[in-house]
């Protein structure tokens, strides 16, 4: 007998097998099903440490689909090309996906759909990315949300369908399509020395994330909402680059807060309310894509902010600005590609403010160093910070990175996890940061600290007189 024909699984940044409305999809038809990651274009561009995390996440997906008698099919090139060739190839009548809201990935998507319908194969978009559909949700009047706070009570309420289960079955095809090597691809080629380090840091795969999520909702969601802004601890879910890469899905998380709120939990809300902030993000970027590239407010383009050529930039980029809290922070993001919540607001002030560098340039180089990198979240915070955005802190709202210290760190724990020098005994974390830096930076645990850059109270009144500059 002939073999039924196959069906194609995009794979996406949806690194998972449970709850992916995609795979369920693709697996229903009850056709062979072929899962393929092409690396396209935009993941080509990507900065060093998401692309590092990205070939992460597909190898454990690739272990976890070859432990269910299935495969992961690799292709490079551009999608439109590569996704309707194999269909070709295949002989596959339908490709399933996650539904994708980047303006860049919305135009691809529109390509690869023409390619498909000219060969007569349909695309099949689901989601699962998102919570709620940020073309569906919208104000009494019919528009979009640009305020946080009206935005979660209006999605508050909203019903979240049940999580989709583990699919019993993947069926495979008889004959598998060829598949590129992801040794081949180097994706960690960017990172040069600072791989092996940073990888002891990443908490890589769907197993880890569920893992996580059910000791983070046993053991610290009750005290999240006291505990989240004390980077000494271990507070927080640490579930943002899964739930980037899709190797846990926002529904998973919502449900597994929703239960915990039912029990009484106090800091239950508090963590539902920081997956609706990432939704909020993608409603921004979606209903107002030029938040990823220019300022969101109109007027900033006069404020005087320093450019890439700024020395202070690339001071503060390598922890050396002589504030330790601000300088740890920096250290933590280059040592693991993660940085904790409280610290990317205290960091993102003192570039944009006290050091009066473009938040642009704070921009690109956590997307060059986050490995849990998300482009809607990031440009979202930065121009928060700044004053530039939605909904945006009042640019005279300016941290105080001492204050900050004595406030969310006053056991120095978080400080002397991250800042080797002076320490006679420094921890792994710290001395992991010299391992991990590029050799022409010449840094070394026995360094001094350098002084301030700039006194904190000199840089704020600088920036507060160029905002009153800008006002005027």
């Amino acid at each position: 007998m002939d073999e039924p024909t196959p069906v194609i699984w995009w794979v996406r940044r949806d690194l998972r097998l449970t709850d992916n409305p995609a795979l369920h999809a693709a697996c229903a038809t009850g056709r062979p099903v072929i899962p393929v990651y092409v690396l396209d274009p935009l993941d080509e561009q990507m900065g060093a440490a998401p692309k590092f995390r990205l070939g992460l996440g597909m190898e454990a997906l690739s272990r976890a689909l070859q432990n269910r008698g299935s495969d992961l099919v690799l292709r490079r090139g551009d999608a439109h090309t590569v996704v309707s060739q194999l269909a070709q190839e295949t002989g596959a009548k339908e490709v399933f996906a996650a539904r994708a809201y980047h303006p860049d990935e919305i135009a691809r998507d529109l390509q690869v759909q023409d390619a498909l319908d000219h060969i007569g194969v349909a695309p099949r978009w689901h989601a699962g990315r998102l919570l709620f559909d940020p073309y569906t949700v919208k104000t009494a009047a019919g528009g979009f949300f640009k305020v946080f706070t009206p935005f979660w009570k209006a999605v508050r309420p909203l019903g979240i369908a049940a999580c989709l289960s583990d699919p019993s079955r993947i069926p495979a095809p008889r004959h598998w399509p060829i598949s590129g090597r992801l040794e081949d691809w180097n994706l960690a080629s960017s990172m040069n020395r600072g791989a092996q380090v940073v990888l002891r840091y990443c908490q890589v795969g769907e197993a880890a994330a569920l893992d996580r999520l059910h000791q983070f909702t046993d053991e610290q969601i009750a005290s999240y909402g006291n505990d989240r802004d004390l980077p000494g601890q271990d507070a927080t879910s640490r579930l943002s680059q899964n739930l980037t890469w899709g190797e846990i899905s926002p529904r998973q998380m919502w449900h597994s807060g929703q239960v915990a709120m039912a029990q009484g939990r106090p800091g239950a809300e508090t963590f539902l309310k920081q997956l609706v902030w990432r939704e909020f993000a993608y409603h921004l970027m979606v209903h107002t894509p030029h938040i990823l590239t220019e300022n969101w407010r109109a007027g900033w383009e006069r404020f005087p902010w320093l450019g890439e050529e700024a020395e202070s930039a690339r001071i503060w980029q390598r922890g050396q600005t002589g504030v330790d809290f601000v300088d740890a922070a920096m250290r933590e993001l280059y040592t693991t590609g993660y940085m904790h919540n409280r610290l990317r607001m205290i960091t993102a002030s003192y570039l944009c403010k006290h050091l009066m560098v473009h938040w642009k340039i704070g921009m690109k180089w956590f997307e060059d160093c986050l490995v849990d990198w998300d482009p809607a979240c990031n440009a979202m915070g930065w121009q928060w910070v700044a004053g530039s955005g939605p909904d945006a802190a009042p640019f005279f709202r300016v941290f105080n990175p001492e204050r900050q210290r004595d406030r969310f760190d006053p056991k120095q724990t978080y400080l002397q996890r991250w800042i080797a020098e002076g320490q006679t005994h420094p921890p792994q974390t710290a001395t992991d940061f010299f391992d991990a830096i590029p050799y022409q930076w010449r840094m070394t645990p026995a360094d001094l600290r350098p002084d301030p850059v700039i006194s904190l109270a000199q840089g704020r009144a600088r920036a507060l007189d160029a905002y009153k500059s800008l006002s005027k």
